[in-house]
């Protein structure tokens, strides 16, 4: 080989190997501070592709999350109402049997009277809270269809792969309870209960009579609700279950795509360290082998 002080191979070689060893130590220390394998599209195309359109799942699987969320709690308040107005109308009923005694006097009436109109305010105030978020599924508007399917049902996003929604329809309570409590012409059955004193008692027990049938054909269209509002509320859950499971399966899969081998990473760290600092060395070494062609001239 040809010594020259013009060009130094030596050198050169030394400093490419050089450059790879810092450039590799560059890629090492992005990937420590990241914690990412693939932290760009120029670290690999194809697996930074696929997990943008993971994280884009993500995304939509938060959004139908949200949803759920939503409706649960919708479901969750009219539960809770529907219960508590199912608890009322079994005390409603039991005052309404006592009222079709022919033989109560007038004070006894009176105070049975009080006793349901309390209760059915009680009703009628639990009805009306039971919203969430400007939802109510009990409430419903009685000059409209009294089934009340169309009527401020709660829907909720259930996949994101799917335009089908999960629903839980209105129950109607509002018309539920203008049947219980009015008589044929609209007559208030309450306070028939209690009439004058000149009145006959038949007529007070018959109103009784007639408020005990129709408390008993509200209290099993409330258990048909309360069984419709438990079915809706267990699939929501089940929904947010899954979600939740897919949720941290798509997140596992990103990270298997794209995160760094932390443990990896240290180690090959530590070897790049020393093969910077022999490179530095080798580079040190081949600057001064020109020098040694001084000697030639001595």
């Amino acid at each position: 080989m040809a010594f020259s002080v013009n060009t130094n191979s030596g050198a050169m070689a030394a400093l490419q190997s050089l450059n790879a060893t810092n450039k590799s130590m560059e890629t090492t220390q992005s990937r420590i501070t990241t914690g990412l394998n693939v932290a760009s599209t120029k670290d690999d195309s194809a697996k930074y592709t696929v997990a943008q359109s993971l994280r884009g799942d993500l995304g939509k699987l938060g959004a139908v999350t949200s949803s759920l969320n939503n409706a649960k709690s919708v479901t969750d308040v009219a539960v809770a109402g529907a219960e508590q107005v199912s608890d009322l109308i079994n005390q409603m009923k039991s005052k309404a049997l006592e009222a079709s005694d022919e033989g109560l006097d007038q004070d006894s009436r009176d105070a049975i009277t009080k006793d349901l109109q309390s209760l059915k305010e009680q009703i009628v105030t639990v009805v009306d809270g039971s919203d969430f978020n400007g939802i109510n599924l009990l409430k419903n508007d009685t000059a409209e269809d009294a089934t009340g399917d169309d009527d401020g049902k709660v829907s909720a996003l259930q996949s994101i792969s799917s335009t089908e929604t999960l629903s839980v329809a209105n129950q109607g309570f509002s018309t539920l309870i203008e049947a219980a409590f009015n008589g044929d012409d609209d007559e208030d059955l309450i306070a028939a209960l209690s009439p004058d004193a000149d009145a006959e008692d038949a007529d007070a027990a018959g109103a009784a009579s007639t408020l005990a049938t129709n408390l008993d054909t509200f209290a099993d269209a409330v258990n048909d609700s309360l069984s419709d509002l438990g079915a809706g509320s267990r699939k929501i859950e089940g929904q947010l279950t899954f979600n939740s499971n897919l949720t941290d399966v798509v997140t596992t899969g990103i990270g298997n795509l794209v995160d760094a081998d932390l443990a990896k990473e240290s180690a090959n760290l530590q070897a790049l360290q020393v093969q910077q600092q022999l490179g530095v060395q080798a580079l040190s070494i081949a600057n001064q082998a020109p020098q040694t062609l001084l000697s030639l001239f001595q």
